[in-house]
């Protein structure tokens, strides 16, 4: 492998039928800042059946090339051809940087293809630099510039590991949604268009999809929300959410927790901010009772505002927090929830 072939910064974007995920404009996001700093260009792979009229949008959000992969036998996500046609992508145009979304699609994905054109990667990345290697200098050993550093949760969230991928090309990761930033779309941006197709011949792996059964949920995806009212430890039990949930309808929010409260079984797992959970960017959130683990910061710092209730005036959560109440949230919470409903009646 001569790794001086492998140029520019790659993004894999998801699509589900015919529809964008919010993944690949995050990922477009990332993988602007990652080519300014290499002096290189951003480029969109993008498969599936009837696609092609997706380019216009990827380069809306940052895209310089897009490479459409548009084949019938990629109408739905099977393993086996997508692994087929990106490994392929991957092989004929030879990215630097190859980055997909952690999402149940790109986690089945990456790590097929990494395997294929004999490279690593790092899964589920949080942070994305591009630095040294190793990150001090040893002695003896020789530091590689530009490499893409690669920053995820380790051991269940207890500590942050750094990883690169020096001697082979692609370097890839996939990365956790909600944590990289989207780029203010450009209305009418162009990207140049390769149409690119490495052939498609069915074998015992191409499984066939009998029927595809959509599911439709009552609970919003607190990555989504504006609003969240996230409860901790400090609730002290599951009946005790109510008055969050109570706060969280007032204000027209959803509410979320803690991994204390998911360990606990109080809470589904899908309502956790944090490493080891979800990470989310509300315009507002409420932490109640919440004492501000790293792990939990990690998952929330980057909300517009946050409001910290917790009756340990210590508690890290302050620290980030925009506006803190010291005290007893049993109290304070039900105190607010009202006050809200009352100004939000005097003003009808």
């Amino acid at each position: 492998m001569n790794i001086q072939d492998y140029k520019g910064v790659y993004i894999f974007a998801e699509q589900v039928d015919g529809k964008l995920s919010g993944i690949a404009f995050e990922l477009l996001g990332k993988a602007n800042v990652l080519a300014k700093d290499l002096g290189t260009d951003v480029t969109a792979v993008v498969i599936g059946y009837e696609i092609k009229d997706l380019a216009d949008q990827l380069a809306e959000y940052g895209a310089d090339k897009v490479i459409v992969i548009d084949d019938p036998e990629l109408k739905d996500y099977r393993t086996e051809p997508y692994a087929h046609a990106l490994a392929s992508a991957i092989n004929e145009f030879k990215p630097e940087i190859m980055l997909v979304g952690a999402t149940p699609i790109g986690r089945d994905l990456g790590p097929r293809v990494s395997a294929r054109v004999a490279t690593g990667l790092t899964a589920d990345c949080t942070q994305l630099d591009i630095g040294d290697f190793p990150l001090n200098p040893i002695p003896g050993k020789e530091q590689k510039h530009n490499q893409l550093l690669m920053t995820r949760p380790a051991f269940g969230g207890n500590t942050i590991a750094t990883i690169a991928c020096p001697d082979n090309r692609p370097q890839m990761a996939t990365v956790r949604p909600g944590v990289m930033q989207r780029q203010e779309k450009v209305e009418g941006a162009k990207a140049e268009v390769i149409e690119y197709n490495p052939g498609f011949t069915p074998n015992d792996k191409y499984v066939e999809i009998l029927d595809i059964v959509k599911s439709v949920g009552e609970a919003v995806d607190i990555m989504d929300a504006k609003i969240l009212v996230s409860g901790g430890r400090g609730l002290g039990g599951p009946e005790n959410f109510q008055i969050l949930r109570d706060l969280a309808d007032a204000l027209g929010g959803e509410v979320a927790c803690s991994r204390a409260v998911v360990d606990a079984g109080w809470m589904p797992k899908d309502m956790q901010v944090g490493q080891t959970g979800k990470t989310v960017r509300p315009q507002i959130y409420v932490a109640c009772g919440i004492s501000g683990a790293i792990q939990h910061l990690a998952g929330m710092e980057e909300s517009d505002l946050i409001i910290a209730i917790n009756k340990d005036e210590t508690a890290p959560i302050f620290d980030a927090a925009d506006y803190g109440l010291v005290g007893d949230l049993f109290k304070i919470v039900p105190e607010l929830t009202e006050a809200i409903k009352e100004y939000k009646a005097a003003k009808k």
